[in-house]
């Protein structure tokens, strides 16, 4: 009797531990890995963004999904393993909020998990989808353009600081494919405009200093720092290295205006982010990214430090002020 209700007792626990395997199994939730080429610090407005795009969806992390933060602080050489190993272990979703480069190495390292991008270049010459209406792949994301816009930005830095005749631009050469542009397309704009412009290469921290040394051997009267991920994500340094400088800067978005820098044109990089994670949650939904078209920006914006304008000895153009779509003091 004694074996028999031994016996007894051990089915018992089998079928119990059978409803919390179940129960287990249920629980598990989609992971989705965040690819960013810049750091936590750098970033966060980013990733408040990408999370509430995914709560726009019903999707709350650490509730019913879970985001993996890969952060490569600008050292593009992790990417191949940071990439072997999320796709090893299959992740739902790659959400790429804010580079290129990552999105087409994810492109072209897998083409079964979905890649939400967000991208400043055509994502039809990067090989990213088909068409912008229809992706026909596994990636889709947000185009909010960058290149289109480096024309204009040099534009309004000429408009604000109409006594610079040398021109620095910094450019990331990890960037091949941006920085070929960009090039390409600011010395067309400097020679119109009767600029002398020069190019500085950074894609370390320490290059960014090195950089800065020259820019001040070459007398340059006012820096284009070009909308490349990388330097998005060292927007204190740059802050301090140009006011140290006390050279007049722009950039793409209004992170680094806000940090110090003395303006910026473009899109809004945060919305972008946001974009990206409703695209994410609708894709953990069940949406596939061949069917959901890539979207792009409609509003640009100017955003002008004053105190820096200030700080430099510079005043602001009334025309310019009032076009302005925000005015830091």
């Amino acid at each position: 009797m004694i074996r028999r209700r031994e016996f007894i007792a051990m089915l018992g626990g089998v079928a119990a531990a059978w409803p919390l395997g179940a129960r287990a199994q249920q629980a598990a939730i989609p992971v989705v890995a965040f690819l960013a080429v810049g750091s936590p610090d750098a970033l966060r407005p980013r990733v408040v963004a990408f999370r509430k795009g995914l709560s726009e969806t019903g999707y709350v992390e650490d509730r019913n999904v879970a985001v993996e933060y890969h952060w490569l602080e600008g050292n593009y050489e992790r990417l191949p393993a940071v990439l072997d190993d999320v796709i090893r272990r299959g992740v739902a979703v790659l959400a790429v909020p804010g580079s290129a480069p990552i999105s087409v190495a994810a492109k072209a390292a897998t083409a079964t998990i979905p890649i939400v991008f967000g991208v400043a270049e055509d994502p039809v010459l990067l090989g990213l989808v088909k068409s912008l209406a229809h992706p026909g792949g596994n990636a889709t994301g947000i185009n909010f353009f960058a290149i289109e816009t480096d024309a204009k930005r040099l534009g309004l830095m000429h408009e604000l600081v109409p006594k610079a005749t040398r021109l620095a631009v910094l450019v990331n050469p990890a960037n091949v494919r941006y920085t070929e542009a960009t090039t390409k397309s600011l010395r067309n704009t400097a020679h119109v405009i009767g600029l002398e412009i020069a190019f500085f290469n950074a894609s370390t921290l320490a290059e960014i200093d090195s950089a800065f040394t020259g820019i001040a051997r070459e007398r340059a009267d006012a820096l284009f720092v070009a909308a490349e991920a990388f330097f998005g994500s060292r927007s204190a340094q740059l802050a301090t290295l140009t006011a140290r400088d006390r050279i007049p800067a722009s950039f793409s978005s209004r992170e680094l205006v806000e940090a110090g820098l003395l303006m910026s044109y473009g899109t809004n990089i945060t919305d972008m982010a946001r974009q990206v994670g409703v695209y994410t949650g609708a894709i953990l939904k069940g949406a596939r990214p061949a069917e959901l078209p890539v979207q792009q920006p409609t509003k640009f914006e100017l955003v002008l430090n004053l105190k820096t304008a200030k700080a430099l000895g510079l005043d602001v153009p009334p025309n310019l002020l009032a076009r302005a779509d925000e005015v830091i003091e």
